[in-house]
């Protein structure tokens, strides 16, 4: 079968500066490096053909970390790990987590570090930094990308916290929430992609896996 290339050209800020990358076919498959389901849903809203391998890795999750590095090493983790295993596929990976005060808020480790994650969030405006990273290991194709949205919460009480807690399950969420969950009883007010909050940066995502052939 022949496979169509498209040869695309990359200027970057220097004028006299340039490279070329392949892209591949736009039936080429892909692979979502993730286990979260709230990613392979907003992944298959963009109406991209996919299957899931979740990369067997330890996640960075120091909490000292900037958290934009951290989910870029954690995004690039995953992705490389499964490329590494399917170099013929495409492989998208991610990584979120809530950044405040200097701190990134990761996924509790069990019910009282949830509570105190949204007691410390209360009255707050925090960021939501995402990490993006796109492989093919036969073309030696890599780009990475990070999405940042601001999202201020309610000043509430420990009752709405725990009617919060009783209506959602949260160890499995950086900072203890899920926007797209009961978000009403704690969120004020957002600032950028309500997708990246979620998990996964649609409009980024649909940009870069058309830029590379992925997505037409």
């Amino acid at each position: 079968m022949l496979l169509r290339l498209a040869l695309v050209l990359r200027v970057t800020t220097r004028l006299d500066s340039f490279s070329f990358y392949l892209i591949m076919p736009a039936n080429a498959r892909l692979i979502l490096a993730s286990a979260s389901p709230r990613r392979r849903e907003l992944l298959a809203e963009l109406g991209v053909d996919f299957d899931v391998v979740v990369a067997q890795v330890t996640e960075h999750e120091d909490p000292q970390l900037d958290p934009r590095v951290m989910v870029a090493r954690n995004s690039a983790l995953k992705a490389d790990w499964v490329a590494a295993r399917h170099p013929d596929l495409w492989v998208l990976g991610a990584d979120t987590t809530v950044f405040i005060d200097g701190h990134a808020l990761n996924k509790p480790t069990d019910l009282d570090e949830a509570r105190a994650m949204l007691r410390r969030l209360s009255g707050s405006t925090h960021t939501v930094f995402t990490g993006v990273a796109l492989r093919h290991a036969t073309s030696g194709i890599g780009e990475d990308l990070g999405v940042a949205t601001e999202v201020r919460f309610r000043v509430y009480n420990d009752a709405v916290i725990e009617t919060y807690l009783s209506r959602v399950h949260v160890l499995d969420k950086a900072g203890a929430y899920a926007i797209q969950e009961s978000g009403e009883l704690l969120v004020a007010q957002r600032s950028g992609s309500l997708s990246n909050v979620v998990g996964l940066p649609q409009e980024e995502v649909r940009e870069l896996l058309t830029r590379h052939g992925v997505l037409r």
